[in-house]
């Protein structure tokens, strides 16, 4: 096992914020993709702990106006990236998280079941950080040693796995700085 990794499939340099909005994969299901995500709570603020809170279950549903319609869903991700470069874990690599919603790759659908979800303290609006190209390109490296199967064209945008739907990573994400820095191709 690649030594970044320990027997539970938490990544040992991430701080562990677990959620309980995770389950099991399909028996069988091996990891083959990896989805970048984009979030900031509440939108276009960022800082907040709101989003490692929100993916916890513990938000404070009242402590905002925006985060009333957010409050019937139950939303994870494998990883979340602050501006700062701060990496979390919320869901083990070994499990799935539930990131991806209604969703396809390369016509294959339940993206949640063969992929690992990485969300980025982002808006469509602002550029990301050199700190959060940093821990995404080093992350998505150790996924990849991790998982042989994940090809370099097997990293996706959100909004390419679920288009019309979903909008992230944005128009601001550097893909070609990923593929560069994490030997991957362009989506």
């Amino acid at each position: 096992m690649n030594s970044v990794w320990d027997p539970q499939g938490w990544h040992r340099l991430a701080r562990r914020a677990p959620s309980p909005h995770r389950d099991a994969r399909p028996p069988g299901c091996a990891v083959e993709l990896i989805v970048i995500h984009a979030i900031s709570l509440p939108p276009e603020c960022f800082g907040s702990g709101d989003v490692v809170r929100f993916f916890q279950g513990q938000l404070d549903f009242s402590s905002h106006p925006y985060y009333v319609q957010l409050q019937d869903l139950r939303v994870s991700a494998h990883f979340f990236i602050e501006r700062n470069g701060v990496l979390w874990q919320h869901v083990s690599i070994g499990d799935r998280a539930w990131h991806a919603g209604q969703s396809c790759w390369k016509g294959r659908s339940a993206c949640n079941d063969f992929s690992v979800g990485i969300e980025l303290e982002g808006s469509a609006t602002r550029p990301f950080t050199e700190a959060e190209y940093e821990t995404l390109s080093r992350l998505v490296g150790d996924l990849k040693s991790h998982f042989p199967q994940i090809g370099s064209d097997a990293v996706a945008g959100h909004a390419e796995i679920a288009p019309g739907r979903k909008w992230d990573p944005g128009p601001f994400f550097e893909w070609p700085r990923l593929s560069a820095a994490a030997g991957i191709g362009d989506p």
